[in-house]
């Protein structure tokens, strides 16, 4: 099967193919990477019965188009980018149909950063490290396996064909997110936690950060009242999404898919793995409240979300 399924027309500033992520190849200094949210790319998989892990086009703040070169059947979530079909509004957290030749664009989002496009069968990428997720500092995966960004003229294939009629489904309502609102991060204890004065503690469970405009796939960073007392740096150890480190400044970064695999700084704690997603449609400026959490509830959620969009067979 070598049909061509669509052709990127415009990328806009940033569109990758991603899925859930690489694991297992930290210890060779290969980050995780995959989908920034989740909980929306899972969405968009399941409203097509793709597996779980099949590729999907993260796209990031909008101005991207599609050219269908064959009848396809899709579905869009996460943030609202105000999609068209041939210039007829479509609806969001919805699967959808195209005739071959249609276009699909968006403008851009005012709330949320990244939208999902699912198409139906999965995104056909070569697998690197048993991922297909782009990971542009380590140059691998994504379309050609190489790391690069999704570029104008670029062409996607499907991974598996689906030949029956389509239907129509939609997200319900109680799980699709809306963004652009001030979000509140749990947080799990890490091994320096104690390292950080009781003072800092306080404090930095008593803020309000905003997320600052240098943000970006491999850390969301914070801006606000600097923690007064932090921990001098450390021997360098293992990193991975979610870990809050605290650099000399006093200002919190919360590490994403994109992040090194070790690093120097203490860390206060790890975000639960489910709420990254909302964190990683937080634009510059939202307001980030850090509250105690509990490592057993955030794998209990972790666990229930592997499941559920794990749980997914092609039909």
């Amino acid at each position: 099967m070598n049909e061509v399924s669509a052709e990127v027309v415009n990328p806009g500033p940033l569109a990758l193919i991603q899925d859930q992520g690489r694991v297992g190849a930290q210890h060779l200094g290969i980050g995780v990477s995959g989908a920034a949210d989740r909980h929306a790319a899972g969405w968009a998989n399941r409203l097509l019965g793709n597996l779980g892990d099949a590729p999907v086009v993260e796209v990031c703040l909008g101005n991207f188009r599609l050219r269908f070169r064959e009848s396809t059947q899709f579905a869009l979530t996460g943030a609202d980018m105000h999609w068209t079909l041939n210039g007829r509004p479509l609806r969001n957290w919805c699967s959808h149909q195209a005739p071959a030749g249609a276009i699909l664009a968006c403008s851009f989002t005012s709330r949320g950063l990244r939208a999902y496009l699912a198409l139906r069968g999965g995104v056909k990428a070569p697998m690197v490290c048993g991922s297909c997720a782009t990971s542009m500092g380590d140059r691998l995966g994504g379309l050609y396996g190489d790391g690069r960004p999704l570029e104008a003229g670029d062409c996607l294939q499907v991974s598996q064909r689906a030949f029956f009629p389509f239907s129509q489904r939609f997200v319900p309502q109680k799980f699709q997110r809306a963004y652009g609102e001030a979000i509140e991060l749990r947080v799990v204890p890490s091994n320096q936690f104690s390292q950080f004065s009781a003072q800092s503690r306080r404090q930095f469970f008593a803020s309000i950060f905003r997320v600052a405009p240098e943000s970006d796939r491999m850390g969301v960073r914070m801006q606000g009242r600097a923690l007064s007392v932090t921990p001098e740096n450390m021997t360098s150890e293992a990193v991975s999404p979610g870990a809050i480190q605290v650099p000399p400044n006093g200002l919190p970064i919360v590490l994403m898919p994109d992040c090194q695999t070790i690093g120097g700084y203490p860390k206060l704690g790890h975000v639960y793995r489910v709420d990254l997603d909302r964190l990683a449609q937080a634009r510059p400026e939202t307001h980030v409240r850090f509250v105690l959490g509990d490592r057993a509830e955030s794998q209990q959620e972790s666990l229930l979300h592997t499941q559920f969009f794990s749980a997914q067979e092609c039909v």
